[in-house]
């Protein structure tokens, strides 16, 4: 990624020096969510949506664990009774029985809680994406509106090496699509 943008930007700065003078700036994007309100409002959203997941899966594993810790019992103490030759062919195959069903309920509970969380990762995401939706938008404006002010032509993010805004007239890339044809 910061390859092909750093190509991208040489490309662009040759194609134009040709012409004029290209001028370049560049912006902190973290920096500036970090003092903007309204993202501060987002974060703020978004901890406290993850803290409701955070708690929920604090009680599942809770769970998951007294369940796991009642299986270990319950198997140690099925060893030491067959061990000590207390119990009968049928008791002992009851007693596999009862084991066996707690051994599949703790991992199918287990398992729940992977997928559980999996798509918790995937709904935070989705919603930090669509929350942020509209601030990055703001932000974006502002930056295009300001370089077109300071006359700027390139304008990079220095938190995602990405690039922000470009001016359509330093825009090579129908000229590289003919030359490849």
């Amino acid at each position: 990624m910061r390859k092909t943008l750093l190509a991208l930007l040489f490309l662009a700065v040759v194609a134009a020096s040709a012409s004029s003078q290209v001028k370049i700036a560049f912006v902190d994007s973290e920096v500036i969510i970090s003092q903007l309100p309204e993202a501060q409002e987002v974060k703020k959203k978004l901890e406290d949506q993850q803290k409701l997941y955070i708690d929920t899966i604090t009680t599942v594993e809770n769970d998951i664990k007294t369940k796991a810790d009642a299986f270990k019992t319950k198997y140690e103490d099925a060893q030491k009774q067959i061990e000590a030759g207390k119990l009968n062919a049928d008791q002992i195959k009851a007693l596999e029985g009862e084991l066996g069903m707690m051994q599949e309920e703790v991992q199918g509970l287990d398992q729940q809680l992977a997928a559980y969380k999996q798509n918790v990762q995937k709904v935070l995401y989705d919603n930090q994406v669509e929350l942020f939706k509209p601030v990055k938008e703001k932000i974006t404006k502002a930056i295009e509106t300001l370089a077109k002010e300071l006359k700027y032509n390139l304008v990079l993010d220095k938190a995602s090496d990405a690039l922000i805004y470009g001016d359509k007239e330093i825009d090579i890339t129908f000229k590289v699509l003919d030359k490849l044809k």
